[in-house]
């Protein structure tokens, strides 16, 4: 999974994105926090390891308070998407993975870094909606969303 990321991270740094994951992180200690909690995933195509990502079914404690804006809905379950990554060269994870967490949840939030301008992209093509901002656990901000299907809406 590190080659991944290490992949993902020369790709966030040739689009301009020098701020995020950087110093060690993810470490394998965070890695192996979110396989114990059953919350890490990966994709493989023909036995080869492709992508990875974080699908977390739970209260997300950096999105209880969210600063210029607010949750579209704060009171359903939602699930919580982080730390996606795929290898260079490989396209179309993020629909992939929305796809796969839409199977266990209507109510999807995803968080991104300010200068992670693909991913910013990714968002609104995918329909999320741009929320506020929250603050990580270290005091870093972020960029907040959330997609909510439309069958359970309203």
């Amino acid at each position: 999974m590190q080659e991944i990321f290490a992949e993902a991270k020369r790709k966030m740094r040739a689009s301009g994105n020098d701020k995020q994951w950087t110093g060690g992180y993810p470490s394998d200690e965070a890695l192996m926090y979110d396989m114990e909690r059953g919350f890490s995933y990966v994709i493989e195509d023909e036995g080869r390891l492709i992508a990875t990502f974080v699908l977390a079914l739970c209260v997300e404690p950096t999105y209880n308070v969210i600063y210029d804006g607010e949750w579209l809905d704060d009171t359903m379950p939602y699930g919580t998407i982080h730390r996606i990554a795929s290898r260079e060269g490989v396209h179309g994870i993020l629909e992939y993975v929305l796809d796969f967490a839409g199977t266990l949840t209507p109510n999807i939030r995803i968080d991104t870094h300010r200068d992670n301008i693909p991913m910013r992209h990714l968002v609104d093509k995918f329909g999320f909606t741009y929320c506020g901002i929250i603050l990580l656990a270290n005091g870093d901000e972020r960029l907040a969303y959330q997609r909510i299907r439309q069958d359970v809406a309203n």
